[in-house]
């Protein structure tokens, strides 16, 4: 199982746009700070599955030279998280994709020219693509009344991306999340501040703790955070392009 982060921005992205803050100069220069907006691929050797598609996908798929994916897996609602699968217009048709089923029904009735092939997803049941195993897991997101954590197992390999959520995730949700190999976890300010649908990164890095997690990266950040170089000093903050293999 590979896991490449293709864009760890949150949903303006960095640089923000009109923004001179130190953050956006060094995306601007080309750092790590630049982050396009969220989206994971998911590779076996079955294939490819991409954790949400994010507005930038285009770019993303062609700096990975993809020109073909198995599935879509969308974790909620909100356009930062699907609007890029338009980009797959006259590239692929009957795309597979998954999602509870409020998230399918809002996403597809935008996204319904694209023709994908539609799979309800049942939250806490395990479903299986590209050989490996992908459970959803409610996570609170305000005021969204759904959003999905993933879950992905391949034999005794463990990983859990958070999606967007706040800290407060249901107890069935910690269970299932406990003890993972990699730990994606959403944190998109720093901890001077709290967001009430998302977590800063230190309650993502308490997070980390409580699931014992083995390795813990932080994504869907903000410009808000000092340069990537800065950042990393104090915070395990993921960058586009970031890979890890189990």
């Amino acid at each position: 199982m590979k896991i490449t982060l293709l864009g760890t921005g949150d949903a303006i992205g960095t640089p923000k746009i009109g923004c001179s803050c130190p953050t956006c100069l060094d995306a601007i220069a080309g750092g790590k700070s630049r982050r396009l907006r969220f989206s994971v691929l998911i590779e076996s050797e079955s294939g490819k599955v991409l954790i949400d598609t994010s507005p930038d996908l285009r770019w993303q798929l062609l700096k990975k030279g993809i020109s073909r994916i198995d599935g879509v897996i969308w974790t909620h609602a909100h356009y930062d998280h699907y609007a890029g699968f338009g980009d797959f217009h006259r590239i692929q048709n009957g795309v597979n994709v998954y999602g509870l089923k409020n998230t399918l029904d809002y996403v597809l009735n935008y996204l319904y020219f694209m023709k994908p092939v539609r799979h309800d997803v049942i939250i806490y049941e395990p479903f299986s693509l590209i050989g490996l195993n992908f459970t959803l897991l409610e996570v609170t997101h305000p005021p969204l009344e759904e959003s999905a954590a993933v879950l992905i197992t391949d034999g005794s390999k463990k990983v859990v991306i958070t999606g967007d959520t706040s800290k407060n995730i249901p107890e069935k949700t910690l269970k299932a999340m406990f003890e993972p190999d990699l730990l994606i976890a959403d944190a998109i300010i720093p901890p001077r501040a709290i967001i009430a649908k998302h977590m800063n990164s230190k309650e993502a890095m308490e997070l980390g703790r409580e699931l014992n997690a083995r390795n813990v990266i932080l994504t869907h950040l903000s410009h808000k955070f000092p340069p990537h170089n800065e950042s990393i000093k104090e915070w395990p903050l993921g960058y586009d392009g970031m890979e890890f293999e189990y």
